[in-house]
Formats: structure tokens, sequence, C-alpha cells
């Protein structure tokens, strides 16, 4: 069987898998009233269910699951078996946080030490980043700076992807856009045990908007966005980062741009307001953009604009073959939408004034 076969079979096995069980889910969850209730600084203006993550990553280890069987992970070598394993059970210890978080309200201390311990142990399963390539220096080997630098790089993009999960469809469709860029790019590089990885969340991701999207029918909550977190940011462990090439290093961060730059933005601008980084507000930039006067969908059509025109960014940059048209394509759809903004921006001032 051709390899990429094993990649559609489990992108399509995981979005099957969502589609079919969460409104069964969503059903679950109203029965036994775990929803999330709107006020504050919440968008929605009714009770949602907010369990849908368990879709996700039933979708995401299922897909998993049956391209084992099938033999898409054969021949793998030992290390790279200990590495999957730890992107699997390190998403199911992320998924698991997150779902007590959702029903039992956690607070983020105790949530950032279970995610750290969690990390670690991914960390030693062989998801690390043990050395970085430095242009005119090589390789660089971090030793035991390995461990710290890669739990700050799960962690961190664990609740990157939370953080923009603010608006209906925003994580989930950038989650899914990122995960197909990983992908391409997984495969490009001969990564193929990655790349099943990504098309399996992928799938995943992009079967649940068709309940997330606005307007959305159920939310992933946190135990879908730590698990797509932590899942995106140990596919560019594997796959990328552990690639002895400098551009190779950087493509894991190119990808993910959005939410990186967002959180970054969001904990600077909290910190010089003298407020502790982890406090809520409405700094982000789903939140700019809906105070700029643009509906709700397109916010979140911006930023999937800007998540695929840094993606195809990571394809020139990993050598992609026609990844100069897909630059040119997605340059050319991102003008657009920023004309669209910016004309929303103005007949929102007009009939403020």
């Amino acid at each position: 069987m051709p390899a990429q076969i094993y990649h559609l079979i489990a992108f399509l096995v995981a979005a099957v898998v969502v589609l079919w069980t969460t409104p069964d889910v969503k059903k679950i969850g109203i029965k036994s009233g775990r929803v999330d209730q709107p006020g504050g600084r919440k968008i929605h203006d009714r009770p949602m269910v907010r369990l849908g993550g368990v879709s996700i990553f039933a979708g995401t280890i299922l897909s998993l699951m049956i391209v084992w069987w099938l033999g898409g992970f054969a021949n793998l070598p030992p290390e790279k078996e200990w590495q999957i394993w730890g992107v699997t059970l390190g998403g199911l210890g992320f998924f698991l946080i997150g779902l007590a978080d959702d029903l039992l309200s956690l607070s983020p201390l105790t949530r950032l030490l279970m995610q750290i311990i969690v990390a670690a142990c991914a960390w030693k399963a062989g998801v690390s980043i043990d050395f970085i390539t430095i242009p005119t220096v090589g390789i660089v080997n971090l030793h035991w700076l390995s461990l710290p630098i890669t739990v700050v790089w799960l962690v961190g993009m664990v609740n990157a992807i939370n953080w923009i999960d603010g608006l209906d469809g925003l994580a989930a469709g950038v989650s899914g856009i990122a995960a197909v860029v990983m992908l391409f790019v997984s495969l490009f590089m001969q990564q193929p045990a990655a790349a099943l990885i990504a098309a399996a969340l992928a799938g995943a991701a992009l079967g649940f908007l068709r309940y997330n999207f606005n307007p959305a029918q159920i939310f992933m909550g946190d135990g879908g966005s730590y698990f797509m977190g932590f899942t995106l940011a140990s596919v560019g462990v594997i796959g990328l980062v552990k690639i002895p090439a400098f551009t190779a290093v950087l493509l894991p961060y190119l990808i993910l741009a959005v939410p990186i730059v967002d959180m970054s933005a969001v904990i600077l601008a909290r910190l010089r307001q003298g407020k502790r980084p982890w406090v809520a507000d409405k700094c982000h930039l789903h939140h700019r953009l809906l105070q700029a006067g643009l509906s709700h969908r397109w916010s979140v059509l911006f930023i999937y604009c800007l998540t695929l025109w840094v993606g195809s960014l990571a394809l020139f940059v990993a050598g992609v073959p026609s990844s100069i048209a897909y630059i040119c394509a997605t340059t050319s759809l991102l003008s657009y939408v920023c004309w669209r903004v910016r004309k929303f921006s103005q007949q929102n001032r007009k009939l403020q004034k």
C-alpha cells in the first residue's frame, strides 16, 4: 500500500469519528449540565456544551490505532516508536488535564504544575529538543537544557492554542490549518510518522468545525485545546526540530506563529499594565478585531488567512515544490481579507460618529 494512503486514511477516519460522535457528546453534556455559561469576557450569549474535546481526542487516537493496525507505522526504528508513544501518552495526559479543568475548574497553578509534569514525561519518552542548529556554528547539543526548553515549548504551545480559543471555530480552524501544513512539511522532510499524527489531528480539527464554526453548536473546551496544542507542538519536535538543519528548527515556530505571537503580545501587554500574565482580559487579536468593528465570522476568517499565509512561508522555507505559488495565492487572499477588514473598520467608525 502506498505510504500516502495511510495519511489519507488517518485524516478521513479522524474526521468521520468526530463528525459521528460530536452530536452524542453534545447530548451527554446537556443532560449532565456540563455547559459554559455566557457573561463576562465570553463572546457567546447562550449556555454551550464545552466537551467537544472528547470527540477530537477520540477521533485522533482511534485514527492512529487503525493506521497502526493496518501497518502504517511499520518498520519504525526503536527511537521513533518511543516518540510516537510519547506523543500519544502525552496527548492523553494533557487531554485529561483539560477535561478535569472543564469539569472541576482547576486553579491556574494546579493546571500549570500538572502540565509541566506531563511535558517532562513526554520529554523522557523522546519528545525532546536535544540540539539546535546555528548557521556557521553547526549543531549545538543542549544537554541538560533540553528538559526546560522542551517543557517550555510544549506547555507554551498548549496554552497558546487554549488562549486563542475565544471565538467559534478559531482554535479548531487554526490548529487544522497548522496540522495540514505540518503534514506536508513532514512528508517532504521524510518524517512519515510525524506526518501520520499531523494527518489525524488535521482530520479531527477540521471535522469538528462542522459543529464549532460560527454559530457554534458545541465548544471543544480545555480538553480539546490542550490536546491539540500538545500534539501540534510534539509533531513539530519529532518531525522537524530533530532534523539537523537550521531551517527545520525554524519551521514549527513559523507554522504556529499566529498563536505564538498572540500569546507573547498578550503576556507583554499584561506585564506592562502590572497584571499577572494568566489573568484573563480582552487583549487577544480576536478581541481587538471585534472591537474594530469586524463581525464574528470575519474576525475568524482573517486569522485563518494569517495562519495560511505563514504556513505558505513555512512551505517555502522547507523547500517544498511550488511553494512560491502557494505564497502568491495566500498573499492575494490575505490582501483581500485585509481590504475587507479595513472597510468594515471604516464603516464602523462612521456609524459611531
